[in-house]
Order: C-alpha cells, then sequence, then structure tokens
C-alpha cells in the first residue's frame, strides 16, 4: 500500500458518509498566535468546535500537513518525524462516539475501501476518569469497542492501568482495551486540564494502536503495554470526543454542541497497512533512502529522509531560512540535514534529483511544491552553510589541541555551529580518544529545551483565550487597516502575513517604500473615522467563487474550501439578511471572531512600521 492511495480511500470512505472534503490549510498559520506551525488537523478548526457554523457544513474530512519541531531530536527510530499528515475527521455539534467509533474501525479494517488492517493487531484505549475535574471514565466508548470486537470474533478484555507506570509494572494481562488517565487519553491543545487556558476546549479521547510484534524492550519498562515506547505499539488514530470547556475558575462546563475531532497519521497507517515498523520504508521516502549508501548508519539516513522532506514542505508554504520563528527551525532542519550528508564522503546527494523525486509523489495532492522554487532555496542555503560548518569543525578541532572536550564545549559547538552532538562526542574518541562527559552535555542540553519550552507556552498565552473581548476587537481593527492601506496607497496593496495576540496586531502587505509620517497618520484617520461610524460587521457564507467576484480579500498563497466564511464591514444599513456588499467599507475570507459594530474596537493607532523584506512592510498596530 503507498500513501497516496491510503489518503484517497480516506477521503472516500467520509466523503461517502456525509463529509466535505477540505484543503489542508498552510504549515505557516498565518492567523494564529499560539504556534509557529499547524501541528495538528484541529487546529485551524478551533471556532468551529465552540459553535460558529462552517461554511462547508457539519461533516468535515481532510488530509492536513503537520510539522512539529518537539519531535526534531526523536527523528533517528522507525517511527518518529517532524514533517507528516494528518487524515482527519470532524463533527461539528453532528454526530458523536456511536457512529465515530464503529465508523474508523471500518476503514481501518475494511481490505477493498480502507486500509486493510488485521483487526487481531489493533488495541485501543479510553478515558480512566479524573477525579479532579470530576469527568468520569468513558464507559459508552469501552462498551462499543467490545461490540466492534466482538463481531471480528475478538474477546476483548478491559484493564484499567491508569497511569504509565501501572502499565509498564503489571503489563498487559490479555487485555486489548486499557483505560489511561488524563496524561494520556485526555485531549486539548495545551494537555492535561490542569494546563488548559480558561475558554479552551478538550474531552477525553479513545486511540488506536497497532501492534508490529516486535519485541519489548526492557529499558522502557518491566513489561509492554500499549502507550509503552519501546516500539511493539505505535499509535494510529485518535477519536477525541470535545465537549467539554474549562471556565475561568478551573472548573469544566460542557460545550453547547458535542464535538468529534479524529486524528490519524497517514504514514504510520500506511506502515501497518504494510505490517512493517519502519515508517521509512514506505514509498514517500525511497526518493531519498535509494539514494544514501547503506553503509551509512541508518539512524542518519533517517534523519536526511525526514529532514529535507519536512524543508520541502514548509519552504512551499512560504518559509524561509533565518534566524527567528519559523525561519529559525527551519534553517536548524536543513543544516542538520546538511551536517549528515557532509560528514559522510560516500555521499553525494543530487538534490535537485531527491527534492523531484519527492515533489512527483505528492504534487497531484500539493500542487504549490515548485522544483524550481524549493531547489533554489535549499541550494542558497546549503552555500551559506558550509563556511559555518567549516568553523565548527576548526573550533572542534582547536579543543582537541587542548587535549579536553567539555558537555559544555560539546554544546556550544551544537548550538553554535550546528554540529551534532552525536557526532562530536564520536568524534572526539576517534580522532583524539577524547572522552567527553555526556552528562554535563545532557544538563546543558536540558536548560536549552527547558528555554525553548517556556518560549512555546509564551507563545500559546495567546491561544484560544484570545476569542477574548480585547483580541476580537483586534480582529476587526486588522480588516479596517487593510482596507484604509489600500485607500491611502492604493488597491495593489495585498496583504501578505498576519499575527494577532491580545497585546497587539501585526499585518505584512505588498509595499516596497517606507510609510511617510502624513500616510501612516492618513490610515489612522480613516481606521478611527470607521470606527466611529459605528458600522455593521457582518457574517456571510458563500461559494468561494463568488467571494472572490465580490473582491473579497484573501490570504496570498492561502488555500480555501469551496465554501468560504466572510465578513463584510458597512454600510451602516447592512443586516445579515441584506449585507450590501456593493456599499460594504471592507470584505474578506475570515474565519473571526470580529465585533458585531465598529463602534466596539475602540481608538486605533500605528505603532510601528518597518520593512520585513523585498518589496514587503510590516505594521504593528493596536486599540484602546
Amino acid at each position: 500500500m503507498e500513501v497516496g492511495e491510503i489518503r484517497r480511500r480516506y477521503l472516500e470512505f467520509f466523503r461517502e458518509r456525509g463529509h466535505v472534503v477540505i484543503p489542508s490549510a498552510s504549515l505557516v498559520p498565518e492567523n494564529d498566535p499560539t504556534t509557529l506551525f499547524t501541528g495538528s488537523g484541529m487546529q485551524p478548526l478551533v471556532p468551529y468546535f465552540l459553535g460558529q457554523p462552517h461554511p462547508e457544513g457539519k461533516r468535515i474530512t481532510n488530509s492536513q500537513k503537520c510539522f512539529r519541531a518537539e519531535d526534531m531530536d526523536d527523528v533517528g527510530d522507525n517511527r518518529h518525524t517532524t514533517f507528516f499528515e494528518m487524515l482527519g475527521n470532524w463533527s461539528f455539534g453532528d454526530y458523536f462516539k456511536s457512529e465515530q467509533l464503529p465508523w474508523i474501525f471500518e476503514f481501518l479494517t475494511d481490505k477493498e475501501d480502507g486500509a486493510g488492517l488485521d483487526p487481531a493487531n489493533i488495541y485501543v484505549t479510553v478515558f480512566s476518569g479524573d477525579d479532579e475535574t470530576g469527568i468520569s471514565r468513558d464507559k459508552e466508548s469501552v462498551e462499543i469497542w467490545r461490540k466492534l470486537f466482538s463481531n471480528k470474533g475478538i474477546d476483548a478484555k478491559y484493564v484499567e492501568l491508569g497511569s504509565i507506570e501501572a502499565g509498564s509494572e503489571r503489563g498487559m494481562q490479555g487485555g486489548r482495551i486499557f483505560a489511561y488517565n488524563v496524561k494520556k487519553n485526555w485531549w486539548s491543545r495545551s494537555g492535561v486540564p490542569a494546563k488548559m487556558p480558561a475558554g479552551e476546549p478538550g474531552g477525553p479521547d479513545s486511540e488506536m494502536f497497532y501492534d508490529f510484534g516486535t519485541p519489548h524492550d526492557p529499558k522502557y519498562g518491566k513489561e509492554c503495554h500499549p502507550n509503552c515506547d519501546c516500539g511493539r505499539f505505535v499509535e494510529i488514530g485518535n477519536s477525541v470526543f470535545m465537549e467539554y470547556k474549562k471556565k475561568e475558575d478551573g472548573s469544566f462546563e460542557k460545550l453547547a454542541q458535542r464535538n468529534v475531532d479524529f486524528g490519524g497519521g497517514l504514514e504510520r497507517i500506511t506502515a501497518a497497512a504494510n505490517n512493517d515498523p519502519d515508517m521509512f520504508h514506505i514509498d514517500v521516502f525511497k526518493p531519498i533512502m535509494e539514494r544514501l549508501p547503506e553503509s551509512l548508519p541508518i539512524r542518519n539516513r533517517r534523519i536526511i529522509a525526514d529532514h529535507i522532506r519536512a524543508a520541502i514542505f514548509l519552504i512551499a508554504d512560504g518559509a524561509r531560512p533565518s534566524n527567528k520563528g519559523a525561519g529559525y527551525v527551519l534553517r536548524r532542519l536543513m543544516r542538520r540535514a546538511m551536517i549528515y550528508e557532509y560528514m559522510t564522503e560516500d555521499v553525494k546527494l543530487d538534490i535537485g534529483l531527491v527534492i523531484g523525486g519527492l515533489i512527483a509523489k505528492y504534487k497531484n495532492v500539493y500542487p504549490e511544491l515548485d522544483v524550481e522554487t524549493i531547489t533554489s532555496v535549499y541550494n542558497e542555503e546549503n552555500a551559506k552553510f558550509l563556511a559555518t560548518f567549516k568553523n565548527g569543525l576548526k573550533e572542534f578541532d582547536k579543543l582537541v589541541k587542548k587535549g579536553k572536550i567539555s558537555g559544555g564545549d560539546v554544546f556550544r559547538l551544537f548550538s553554535t555551529y550546528g554540529l551534532p552532538y552525536e557526532s562530536a562526542i564520536e568524534f572526539a574518541k576517534e580522532r583524539a580518544n577524547i572522552v567527553v562527559d555526556e552528562d554535563e552535555f545532557r544538563r546543558e542540553m536540558e536548560k536549552h529545551r527547558e528555554l525553548s519550552r517556556t518560549a512555546s507556552a509564551g507563545v500559546f498565552k495567546g491561544g484560544l483565550a484570545d476569542h477574548s473581548e480585547r483580541t476580537t476587537r483586534l480582529h476587526t481593527a486588522h480588516h479596517l487597516l487593510l482596507r484604509a492601506l489600500q485607500i491611502v496607497l492604493g488597491s495593489q496593496v495585498k496583504q501578505r502575513g498576519s499575527n494577532i495576540t491580545s497585546e497587539r496586531l501585526r499585518m505584512d502587505f505588498s509595499w516596497d517604500t517606507k510609510l511617510t509620517d502624513e500616510q501612516k497618520k492618513e490610515v489612522e484617520r480613516i481606521v478611527n473615522e470607521k470606527i466611529a461610524e459605528d458600522l455593521p460587521v457582518i457574517h456571510s457564507e458563500m461559494d468561494r467563487g463568488q467571494a472572490e467576484k465580490l473582491g473579497a480579500e484573501h490570504e496570498f498563497g492561502q488555500k480555501y474550501p469551496d465554501r468560504v466564511s466572510v465578513y463584510s464591514v458597512g454600510p451602516k444599513s447592512a443586516t445579515p439578511e441584506n449585507p450590501q456588499f456593493e456599499k460594504a467599507f471592507s470584505i474578506e475570507f475570515c474565519g473571526g471572531p470580529h465585533v458585531s459594530h465598529t463602534g466596539e474596537v475602540g481608538h486605533f493607532q500605528v505603532m510601528k512600521e518597518e520593512a520585513v523584506s523585498a518589496g514587503i512592510r510590516r505594521i504593528r498596530a493596536n486599540v484602546a
């Protein structure tokens, strides 16, 4: 089975069950301050879990491109990747457990129209309940799973483990359905209930694991169980029953609607369909893996393959190597792949051929993958990095001459020059018989990771809690700002990116010169004039083609479904029944949230205007 066939079967399976297939969102979200990257299929859909109607209805499905930077250091085993596709199906207040679990089990086990997995190799987990939140054990899912396995001739014993530690101590116990606590079977974007901000939706989940039957590695615990990290069991899907929302006082209440949020790793399901625990054997990795010599350690080959594939998709979605944000992660990813290539003399990758072969696997689904652009960006970064890497090797040689290399030195070589720590430790021993204090290195690395986690938490603070009154006002101010810029500078001005937090709004737009003080003052005047007019802000849903004919503004390069959400501002007499688009001050594709009248926005002020890159300016603004 190939990735493309599994993807096709999944989307068709749910299309036949009333779901509308929507396009994948960009890997680099433009208007989500919670994260640098799209890391799950549900991420772009949060407003619809909270009750906002989706333009395509209550049943949605897609295959979402995802990237998780936090998995970069885990790449090298048989199952971790930074880039992956997540198969998803969603119910926004429509069907629930009794439909979802039978459907996904049918897809996974159907040999004709699904993935064709042997049900004897599938194990499932459910939520064991939580005293702190008062949310009880998911008995309904247990009974549904028992019936589904029974229909396949399998007696599904229920085992309550609760914690990972209990699983490692007690093991399988002949079970098929296992209950775990909030650390494993509760899902929200921010993790366990205690870490969720007020306003965040979440709920218990039921995960599916495929048993590859590989021997248990006791370094991961005395006994094996579905959530063991030894590699025998690999999670292939997760049905989240998102029906709760955290309140300001820390307690939970039911959402206005019950939702289903399913996510399944396309690559992992494909590996399971082939009953091969090594994901790097699936077809999409062949254009790279076949060009890497078998003399290269398998871990190194996997890192090169994963990182090049991920870089291709990030570049296609607009990321460029830089020293901050998404660009920093892309640069680290690319340079890590380059290092492993440089350090092996018999690896002479024709990067153009590799990129071309990979893109051929995806082009019919992701037409944004452009060989020429991606190869150009990759080669330019490659040339820049070669000098840095050589400097890192010079620094390494200086340390060798001193006869001592500390764990701190190895971390500095890693963080400053990108030299992989494993390689530095190996080189030290092979070339100078120097043994590095690896514990010291790990302490330095943990400090680095803690700083990264803290930064990520800081990014998340502006998240869903920002469906707050203040952020809502900034969203509407953003629409007014774009239109004001077009009035002052010309209709050729287009949005090229945006980011909104509770502290400010930021917009990138197409313009090649610095704005004068007079131009900035005029932009402010127009926006505040429209705020003072207290114009109605109207939400409409329509076909994408109709919105485009109306001239509705939208993100450059962003994909939109056939049905879209549109917000228009004004005229004064506009109503939802009669939006009067031809007289509107502003019309944009947008998922919200927004105020109902511009008078709620407050006083608007431009804080800063600066260059981002050639032909792109950035403006920061706020409301009081």
